[in-house]
């Protein structure tokens, strides 16, 4: 999906930006998969990209259903097992991309969208 990869690299550019290492990208389990995976403050943190280019069918962050949630809490805890070198502590957060009809782009970053 052009749309997502395409989110996917603002959303990467604005956590460099932050000061987030990136450490590995579109990572893919059986049951999920990690748009972002980065280290900030010490911090573990797995990241949700969601881009939107119309409101028709509600924001971004509502998309992120609970289900969703689920199912990346499940695939970081395996990241995690299987790279046990990496900071203790976990977080899960959503970066919202909103491209609007003007091509201006609004992001938003949500921090522990899970209460990880």
């Amino acid at each position: 999906n052009p749309t997502a990869r395409f989110g996917e690299d603002i959303a990467t550019k604005y956590l460099k930006e932050k000061g987030y290492k990136i450490i590995d990208k579109n990572f893919r389990k059986g049951y999920g998969e990690i748009d972002i995976i980065a280290i900030n403050n010490n911090t573990l943190v797995f990241v949700e990209v969601k881009t939107r280019t119309t409101l028709l069918f509600g924001g971004a962050l509502e998309s992120i259903a609970r289900y969703k949630q689920k199912s990346l809490i499940k695939t970081a805890n395996f990241y995690k097992y299987t790279h046990p070198n990496l900071p203790e502590n976990l977080r899960i957060d959503a970066v919202l991309i909103d491209i609007k009809p003007d091509k201006t782009i609004n992001i938003e970053h949500v921090e522990n969208i899970s209460g990880f």
